[in-house]
C-alpha cells in the first residue's frame, strides 16, 4: 500500500506526528465480550431447549415402556384369561383392573373383547360400552402403541391381545394421561434451568477472562485503529530505505523489510526461523543475536557490505527483542577503494613528480659542470628502470582498469621502497572478468601484500601473475611477508580480523573479506599458500560474472 493514502488517513498531533483516528464506542474486547455473551445466551437456551426436548422424550418413553409392561402382565394373567373367556365378565375383571391401576399408578387398565366391548373401566359407566382408539392391531395378535384422546382425556395407550392357545380372545389396554406426563416433566425443569444458570455462569466468567486479555492484546483499540494501524506500519515499514529487521530474545527472525531481504538474501520462510538457520556469515548471526547494542558496524555478506544498527526493543519494562538496521555499503566500498587506488596514485605521481626535479636538476648541474656522457647515463638509465616495468604490464595485461591499477601499485610501492613485479609470461585478456570485481580482488590482495612486506627486515617483494589455463583465468599475488600461520588462514578472510593494527574508517579487516565475497559471487575459489611469505592464488571461470 502506499505511504501517502495510509498518511493521509492519519490526522497530526500538535508534534507534528501523525496519530490514528479517534477510538470507536466499541473496542476489540468490548466487541469479543459482547459477541461472546450473546453466544453464550444461544447456546445455553438451545441447550435448555434440546434437554427440555429430551426429557420430553424420556418422559414419553417411560411412560409407554411403564404401560407396555402392565398391559402385558395383565393379559398373561390366567385369571384375566378365564374371565374374558367365561359368563360374567365385568364382575370379575371390574376390580381386578382397578386394583392393578392403582397399584401401578397408571390412569386407566381396560379389558375387552377382541372387538373392543370394554369389560373394565375406571368410570363404571363406561362398562359395556365400545373402546375409542386403535384396536385392530392387537385383535390381529400385534401390539398398539399411541396417543389418543379418550373419555378420561388425551393419553399414551397401549394396547396387547389377550391369547389362549394361540386365539386371540380379549384385549387389554393400559394408558398414562398426557397431563401426568406433562407433571411429570414439570418436576424436572428446575433441574434443569439450575443446570443452565450454572452453564451461564461459567460462560459469563470464561467470556469476562477471553475479553480482558484480548483488551490487554489489543490496549483497548477498536478494530478500525488496528486495522488502520497495521496498513500504516506495514506501508512505513516497506517504504523506509533502510533494512530492518526485529529480532525477539530467542534469536527469531520476527520481521524483515524489503530490504533487509535484499541486502542479507534471505529466504521467503524467513519470518519466524532462527537466525542461525538463514545462512549467513558467522559474525552477522552473532551480532543479530546477541544482546548487545551495535553501532556502525561492516559486516559482509554473499553479495553486500553492509552498516549494521543495533539496539533494544523494551516496552513497560520487558525486552521483547531488538531492533537492526541494515545500510547498504556495497557501492561505497567499492568506491572506497578505486578511491584509495586512486588517491595512492596521486600520491605517487606527486613524489615521482618530485624526484623527476631533483633528477633534472642532477642531469642539468652534469651539463654545467662538463659532464654531458655522465648526464645521458645518468637520464636514460632512471627511465630504463621505470619503462621496463610499465612496459611488462602493458604488454601482459589487455584489460584497462587493471592495467592502471597495477601502474599505481607499482608507483606506491617503489615509493615506500618495495620491489613491484610482474611475472614473467604474465597474460591477462580483456573483459575476463567485470572491472569492478577485478579492482576489488587485485587491489585489496596486492594493499595487503605492501602492508605486510613494508615492516619486515630483508627484501621486500610483492610480485603480480596472471595466466589462464584449462578454462579458468588465474590470478597471483605473493609477498615476501611473514605469511599466514594455518590457524589464521580462515579467519583471515573474516569481516574484522587483522594482524595489524586499526585503521581509520573502519576498513581494517575488510578487504581479504570483499575478495572472499567477490570470489565466491564469481564462482571462482581462493587458496592461500605460506609461510615463508604468502602467496593467494584467485581461479575463476572463464567469462565469470558476464
Amino acid at each position: 500500500m502506499p505511504l501517502m493514502s495510509v498518511s493521509a488517513s492519519a490526522a497530526p498531533t500538535a508534534g507534528g506526528r501523525p496519530r490514528l483516528v479517534p477510538p470507536s464506542r466499541w473496542s476489540v474486547a468490548g466487541q469479543t465480550f459482547a459477541l461472546q455473551v450473546l453466544v453464550a445466551v444461544l447456546v445455553v437456551g438451545a441447550g435448555l431447549l434440546g434437554a427440555g426436548v429430551q426429557a420430553q422424550r424420556s418422559a414419553t418413553a417411560e411412560a409407554t415402556a411403564r404401560a407396555t409392561a402392565v398391559a402385558e402382565s395383565v393379559a398373561a394373567t390366567p385369571e384375566v384369561v378365564k374371565a374374558v373367556q367365561g359368563t360374567d365378565r365385568s364382575r370379575v375383571l371390574q376390580p381386578y383392573a382397578e386394583g392393578v391401576r392403582r397399584e401401578t399408578a397408571t390412569d386407566f387398565v381396560v379389558v375387552m373383547s377382541p372387538t373392543g366391548t370394554r369389560y373394565s373401566h375406571p368410570d363404571p359407566a363406561q362398562v359395556g360400552r365400545q373402546f375409542i382408539g386403535h384396536i385392530a392391531a392387537a385383535a390381529a395378535g400385534g401390539t398398539v402403541v399411541e396417543d389418543y384422546t379418550g373419555t378420561l382425556g388425551p393419553s399414551r395407550r397401549v394396547v396387547v391381545p389377550v391369547e389362549d392357545g394361540g386365539r386371540v380372545v380379549g384385549l387389554v389396554a393400559v394408558g398414562i394421561r398426557k397431563a401426568a406426563v406433562a407433571q411429570r416433566l414439570r418436576g424436572q425443569v428446575p433441574g434443569l434451568l439450575l443446570a443452565g444458570l450454572a452453564a451461564a455462569l461459567l460462560s459469563g466468567v470464561g467470556t469476562a477472562l477471553v475479553a480482558r486479555r484480548v483488551r490487554r492484546q489489543t490496549h483497548g483499540l477498536g478494530e478500525q485503529q488496528l486495522t488502520q494501524m497495521y496498513e500504516y506500519y506495514d506501508a512505513v515499514l516497506h517504504a523506509v530505505t533502510e533494512g530492518l529487521l526485529l529480532v525477539d530474545p530467542d534469536g527469531r527472525l520476527i520481521l524483515a523489510n524489503d530490504e533487509a531481504v535484499r541486502l542479507l538474501g534471505l529466504p521467503d520462510d524467513a519470518r519466524g526461523r532462527p537466525v542461525e538457520s538463514l545462512g549467513l556469515a558467522p559474525q552477522l548471526q552473532q551480532a543479530l543475536t546477541d544482546p548487545q547494542p551495535r553501532e556502525d558496524e561492516l559486516h559482509v555478506t554473499e553479495a553486500r557490505v553492509v552498516v549494521l544498527n543495533k539496539a533494544p526493543a523494551v516496552r513497560a519494562g520487558r525486552r521483547l527483542g531488538s531492533v537492526v538496521t541494515l545500510r547498504d555499503r556495497t557501492d561505497l566500498e567499492d568506491l572506497t577503494g578505486e578511491l584509495d587506488s586512486a588517491r595512492g596514485l596521486t600520491e605517487a605521481l606527486r613524489s615521482q613528480a618530485h624526484e623527476s626535479s631533483n633528477r633534472l636538476h642532477t642531469v642539468v648541474s652534469l651539463i654545467e659542470l662538463g659532464h654531458p656522457e655522465r648526464a645521458l647515463a645518468f637520464a636514460t638509465e632512471e627511465l630504463a628502470a621505470s619503462q621496463v616495468l610499465t612496459d611488462r604490464v602493458v604488454g601482459a595485461v589487455q584489460e584497462p582498469a587493471l592495467t592502471a591499477l597495477l601502474l599505481g601499485k607499482a608507483a606506491q610501492a617503489g615509493e615506500r621502497g618495495i620491489d613491484f613485479e610482474v611475472g614473467e609470461g604474465a597474460h591477462w585478456p580483456e573483459n575476463l572478468v567485470p572491472a569492478r570485481d577485478l579492482v576489488t580482488i587485485v587491489g585489496n590482495l596486492v594493499d595487503n601484500a605492501l602492508d605486510a612486506v613494508a615492516t619486515v627486515d630483508g627484501p621486500r617483494r610483492v610480485r603480480f601473475d596472471a595466466h589462464v589455463e584449462e578454462g579458468s583465468s588465474v590470478l597471483v599475488v605473493e609477498d615476501s611477508g611473514p605469511g599466514l600461520a594455518p590457524d589464521e588462514v580462515e579467519r583471515a578472510f573474516e569481516r574484522g580480523y587483522s594482524t595489524k593494527e586499526a585503521a581509520g574508517a573502519g576498513r581494517r579487516g575488510l578487504g581479504l573479506a570483499l575478495v572472499a565475497q567477490s570470489v565466491h559471487r564469481l564462482g571462482g575459489d581462493l587458496r592461500v599458500e605460506g609461510p615463508p611469505g604468502a602467496r593467494f592464488v584467485v581461479r575463476l571461470p572463464m567469462g565469470a560474472g558476464a
